[in-house]
């Protein structure tokens, strides 16, 4: 927060000497790829339009700049700017008659390979060469210059960097004398009172000057209204406007008041930072501020907009409510010392804000600038000691969630953060220190922001799907969580540190992208290729669904080949989609053949059942042995055919089981298939009837059973056999033809119903098993067992 806000004062400034210098008809000579500071003179322009002279001057100055140890950031700053638009201007130029010189190669290449020793060749086709071979190196001369000067720019703007941060080191490393020694204090107080000083010099310069007590006196009453308006709003309004909000959550719908209820908050920032304004230009309308003055005058609109969202974020992670589902299960005291530190954290960042706005202009020594710096980084490090217990103490009694687990871990650092700062500062390194506390304050309300926003996304998903349990936990919130963590990231390197530059180099190296043989490929290749694939994608779809329910069903191809085509359309216009998005894009992939030769070997081992069932997944959709709804039996799984993909094909199961088969197994394995021409099919049903039955009368009860069936084919009409004699029975089988086989459950079940009725009417006994024991020494055992008894009964008496 405080860095982009430094960054944008840094901005309003740096526009200043620019409108000065048109008023006074000054001209700001700033050398670009697109400028001619000199016309007529000799610039050298080619194809691509880069003045080559122009840049031959800038990188020269800028080589100068680097070698010389007194230039300052600022100069390294601009030049850098320059060198990037230069070394854009140099990459859009090495594609110069790419067309062209793609076109000669073409031509090149079909007169053929140059003759080797000892050969020759037509003339006209020698003399055709050599022009297409000198018109090649002419028009290849312009890429080949402006890749060499990309280099040079982009090796120009690396040491630059280089140079940046080793100062941006050494600055954070650089030992001040120490705030806590009281030989330092002395000088500290003299710059500090001179200070206030110079602010009471410049307003009492101000009242004796008879035109500035007269703009003041003209001013007087929109100063007045301006002051009241701002101790309006900062006072009273800011109040009544988080009333409403509490209010509004109060008396909202439960679907909506949450939503309603944070956008309304939202004016307990503006409302004080419009204040902070109005006292601003109340204060600069005075006319009586000096250049000290009418700098605190200019930031006291960003120090009253970071204590204003400071407090704001302390309200949202501290609510004074209890919430429902709280993140941060703490009881009252806790979340109102929360709110507390909240605005004392946005106190110390604009406290911070204010003296550097009126003593780093005056070039104080490091010693004074030490001592007034020091009393407020301490606050800031209490604060952060002081907010990490008060984040710990959120785990007692609370179940472990992640969410926890990360605030403990935050909690954690600020401690230390609150500890390590101050050591810091008391050992004199007073830049380290500012650069550790102020950016773990920053980063603790950035955090927060990020949290608030994603219960937001939350609260409206829930309020738009009329969902509120599953809300906050939908994708679509999760996700837009994410992504505001990844927009986050470059902030947070802002406020660690992180030049706009650094940033900008990494977002021109992404455009940039990387280069595979002799083809660049950048995202916005990948972009065109992900447009072009979607496009091929959606008609393939769009197609194939015209095949299934516009056309396909008008023939008489059967489902299962119906189903086999669309899926083929499928697979032929994905790849074909993918191979219009390669060349449309521009990809050339041919760098990649050696390597893909080399990897083909490996995945061909790796990989050879995966590709075994893919090219039998091909198989089965061209030669069709088994459609979708067929009934077929593989090895011990038997059941329907659900679906076949290129890998595998499912099979439900009659347990209602889905079981993944491998389509190699149905190429190289035996498959019975039942249903695949006709859904008729053979049942037999095995009858077993006693011996002694007349077997001429069950031969004509089984018949009749059999072709009172209704699903049974009287042509070939049903037979039965008698097909021997067992160790029990006479057996017999019925066997009949049904018109559909599915159902030969249902069917062998009546008729085994019938059997057991017809057979009870006529007579005929069903045999079961009986077991016959014959004792062919039964005389023996019978003595044996007489003789047993006697003892017996003797020990019986004697107990």
């Amino acid at each position: 927060m405080r860095a982009a806000l430094a960054l944008l004062l840094a901005g309003l400034m740096a526009l200043l000497p620019l409108a000065t210098a048109a008023q006074e008809g000054t001209i700001i000579e700033q050398t670009t790829p697109g400028a001619r500071t000199v016309p007529g003179a000799d610039a050298t322009d080619d194809a691509s339009g880069v003045n080559y002279a122009d840049w031959e001057r800038m990188a020269t100055r800028a080589e100068a700049e680097t070698e010389n140890r007194n230039s300052s950031a600022e100069r390294l700053e601009e030049l850098r700017a320059q060198l990037a638009q230069w070394r854009a201007a140099f990459l859009s130029a090495q594609s110069a008659n790419s067309a062209r010189i793609g076109t000669l190669r073409e031509q090149l290449a079909a007169l053929g390979p140059v003759p080797g020793e000892g050969e020759t060749e037509a003339d006209e086709i020698s003399k055709r060469r050599k022009a297409l071979a000198d018109q090649l190196v002419r028009l290849q001369a312009p890429g080949i210059a402006a890749e060499e000067a990309y280099t040079r720019a982009d090796g120009l703007i690396r040491e630059i960097d280089r140079i940046l941060r080793e100062r941006q080191a050494d600055r954070l490393l650089q030992l001040w004398p120490s705030p806590v020694n009281p030989g330092n204090w002395p000088e500290a107080a003299i710059g500090i009172s001179d200070t206030f000083l110079r602010i009471w010099d410049e307003l009492a310069t101000a009242w004796a000057t008879p035109e500035a007590r007269a703009e003041l006196f003209d001013n007087l009453p929109l100063i007045l209204v301006l002051v009241i308006v701002a101790l309006a709003l900062v006072i009273y309004v800011r109040r009544w406007v988080g009333l409403f909000a509490e209010r509004l959550q109060q008396g909202a719908s439960a679907r909506g008041r949450k939503v309603w209820s944070l956008l309304a908050s939202l004016g307990e920032i503006a409302i004080p930072t419009l204040g902070a304004l109005a006292l601003s230009v109340a204060l600069v309308a005075s006319g009586m501020l000096g250049e000290v003055g009418r700098m605190i005058a200019a930031v006291l609109p960003v120090a009253g907009f970071i204590v204003s969202t400071a407090a704001w974020l302390g309200a949202r992670a501290f609510p004074r409510m209890q919430e429902d589902d709280p993140v941060l299960p703490l009881p009252p005291e806790r979340r109102a010392e929360g709110r507390f530190l909240a605005v004392a954290m946005g106190l110390v960042l604009a406290t911070d804000l204010i003296r550097a706005a009126a003593m780093d202009a005056q070039r104080y020594s490091d010693a004074t600038t030490a001592v007034a710096a020091f009393p407020i980084l301490v606050a800031g490090a209490l604060i952060l000691w002081r907010i990490g217990r008060v984040l710990r103490r959120s785990r007692e009694g609370a179940e472990k969630s992640y969410v926890l687990r990360l605030i403990t871990l935050m909690a954690r650092g600020l401690t230390v953060v609150g500890l390590v700062g101050p050591a810091l500062a008391a050992f004199g390194y007073v830049q380290a220190a500012t650069a550790l506390i102020y950016p773990a304050i920053e980063t603790l309300g950035l955090l927060t922001l990020l949290f608030i926003l994603q219960r937001l996304f939350g609260d409206i998903w829930a309020l738009v799907t009329k969902n509120d349990q599953a809300g906050r936990d939908a994708l679509a919130p999760v996700l837009m969580g994410f992504v505001l963590t990844l927009a986050s990231v470059p902030v947070l390197a802002l406020i660690w540190g992180a030049r706009l530059a650094d940033l900008t180099e990494i977002w021109t190296r992404f455009r940039e992208g990387f280069e595979i043989g002799t083809t660049r490929i950048s995202p916005s290749n990948f972009l065109f290729f992900a447009i072009v694939f979607l496009i091929g994608y959606m008609l393939t779809r769009l197609f194939q669904g015209a095949l299934r329910t516009t056309i396909l069903p008008k023939t008489r191809m059967d489902q299962g080949g119906q189903t086999a085509l669309v899926a083929g359309v499928g697979y032929v216009g994905i790849f074909l989609a993918a191979l219009v998005a390669v060349n449309a894009a521009g990809l050339d992939l041919s760098g990649l053949a050696i390597v893909a030769g080399a990897l083909s070997v490996g995945i061909g081992f790796g990989l050879q059942n995966i590709v075994s069932n893919f090219i039998s997944g091909i198989i089965l959709l061209i030669e069709r042995p088994v459609s979708e709804g067929d009934w077929i039996e593989v090895g011990p799984v038997q059941g329907r055919v659900r679906a076949i993909s290129v890998r595998s094909t499912r099979i439900e199961t009659f347990d209602r089981n889905d079981v993944i088969v491998p389509n190699a197994d149905l190429i190289t394995g035996q498959v019975t298939n039942w249903t695949r021409f006709n859904l008729s099919g053979r049942l037999i049903v095995p009858v077993g009837v006693a011996f002694g039955s007349d077997t001429r009368k069950v031969e004509r009860v089984l018949m009749e059973i059999a072709e009172a069936q209704p699903l049974a084919v009287l042509n070939p009409p049903p037979i039965v056999v008698l097909m021997g004699f067992g160790a029990e029975s006479m057996n017999f089988e019925i066997r009949v033809i049904l018109r559909d086989v599915n159902f030969s459950l249902s069917v062998r079940s009546e008729i085994n119903h019938q059997i057991v009725e017809r057979f009870a009417a006529e007579g005929i006994e069903i045999p079961f098993a009986q077991q016959e024991v014959t004792l062919r020494n039964a005389q023996e055992l019978g003595e044996a067992l007489r003789g047993l008894l006697p003892a017996a009964t003797d020990e019986k008496g004697k107990a």
